[in-house]
């Protein structure tokens, strides 16, 4: 796991991962449902598609859209096991540990912050 600064910092430096922002329909659903609910979606969502030690659709998991979340995990680099082995130093073939659901979660909210102070 990184150090948040760096982590930003070099996520800063993707073309890829720079371009997503929080606009249209999941900006106004952060809005709406507010940073709690939507942080509880991403423990949901982390639980549930990341942290198995083998997902069958790795690598295809998260959407594009659709989910402020989603565009976080794209932005963050904690879309899928590859990009958190990649990204985080967190590595695959392994159940997450509840320290490192944690981390994940922390790094959506502070990218849904900085898009949406």
């Amino acid at each position: 796991m990184r150090d948040i600064e760096e982590l930003f910092a070099a996520l800063g430096r993707s073309k890829f991962r720079s371009r997503f922002r929080l606009r249209g329909r999941e900006a106004a659903y952060l809005q709406q449902k507010g940073l709690d609910t939507i942080l509880a979606h991403a423990r949901d969502f982390v639980t549930q598609r990341l942290a198995p030690a083998q997902i069958a659709n790795d690598g295809r998991q998260t959407p594009m859209k659709n989910h402020p979340v989603f565009i976080a995990q794209h932005a963050t680099g904690t879309c899928c096991r590859g990009c958190l082995e990649k990204w985080h130093g967190i590595a695959r073939g392994r159940v997450l540990s509840d320290d490192e659901i944690e981390y994940i979660v922390s790094v959506i909210r502070h990218w849904l912050l900085r898009q949406n102070p």
